[in-house]
């Protein structure tokens, strides 16, 4: 299966711990970092789709954003686009060209709205981990606009508060003994112990050959900022650890993907990492299923001994 390489993004998402941000009919809510930061990304899906050559459309961003949303926008390439574009075709690529890809797990801020806006083949089950309050009140502003996942598929949120993602995705329905493709992009990440606790549980329900995609955080990487070598040694390390092969994507070569020249492309200092790995391991499942046969067939073999006996 293909993996492609990284890059990471050059311009900083908000970092201030709270603020006050207005929201249509005039309410003042103090917003914590991680939701200043969903509504940051927002808005950039919200300017880059209001582009004279949009890079991606997002139809449904505008209800999740106040009216005046647009003002003070420039025209810039913002490497977040390039990111959700890339992330965006690879889903809907991988789907299509993978026989019983059915699964895919979107872990997020809680303002993606990719299981509406994305043509997501037939039956397709999506999982959406993300925040439980910024999610509901998204899903309501999402329907009120009309928004609607794509017919002949569903729909499903996990918490990402959560004690037991992993039981939860499967009461749900999620199968590790079935192909999925996994995509991280926005889910609030305190430390690096808590990414490693999203890689466990990816590692532990994918089956073998599944692809886990997405956009880090540098300030995850146990590395000096700007130095690529060392930044990728950390990411294969980390990732091989739980059973991924990884490489990153460079950013210019994203944009060269998409026919962007860089007159739009943004300047400033790097803060995300855009990877793809393989799993290289069998689920829990996976095992668990063999696990079970393997004691019936040998459960068999006793009794047919026992009766020539």
């Amino acid at each position: 299966m293909e993996v492609l390489a990284g890059f990471r993004s050059r311009v900083p998402l908000p970092t201030s711990k709270s603020r006050n941000f207005k929201i249509r009919g005039g309410a003042s809510f103090n917003l914590d970092n991680d939701f200043q930061a969903a509504i940051q990304r927002a808005s950039l899906r919200l300017r880059e789709s209001h582009s004279p050559d949009p890079l991606l459309i997002d139809p449904y961003v505008g209800c999740l954003l106040p009216s005046n949303s647009l003002e003070d926008m420039d025209q810039q390439l913002h490497p977040y686009c390039l990111a959700t574009k890339f992330i965006d075709d690879k889903l809907l690529e991988t789907m299509r060209s993978t026989d019983g890809l059915k699964q895919v797990v979107l872990l997020t801020d809680g303002l993606d709205t990719r299981p509406y806006r994305l043509n997501w083949p037939t039956s397709t089950l999506i999982f959406d981990i993300c925040p439980e309050k910024v999610f509901r009140g998204a899903v309501q502003k999402l329907q009120d606009a009309g928004a609607k996942i794509p017919r002949g598929c569903l729909s499903f949120h996990v918490p990402s508060e959560s004690f037991d993602k992993e039981n939860i995705l499967r009461s749900k329905g999620f199968s590790g003994t079935r192909p999925s493709i996994w995509a991280f992009q926005g889910l609030p990440v305190v430390n690096l112990a808590s990414f490693k606790d999203i890689l466990s549980i990816v590692s532990n329900l994918a089956m073998k050959g599944c692809l886990f995609l997405g956009e880090l955080p540098v300030w995850l990487a146990e590395t000096e900022v700007g130095d690529q070598s060392a930044t990728k040694e950390w990411l294969d390390d980390l990732f091989m650890s739980y059973g991924f092969r990884v490489k990153m994507i460079e950013y210019d070569e994203v944009a060269r993907s998409v026919s962007k020249d860089s007159a739009r492309r943004a300047s400033g200092v790097d803060t995300s990492i855009l990877f793809v790995a393989e799993h290289l391991r069998f689920s829990d499942d996976q095992m668990e299923t063999w696990r079970t046969e393997f004691q019936r067939i040998e459960e068999e073999g006793d009794e047919e001994g026992f009766e020539e006996l």
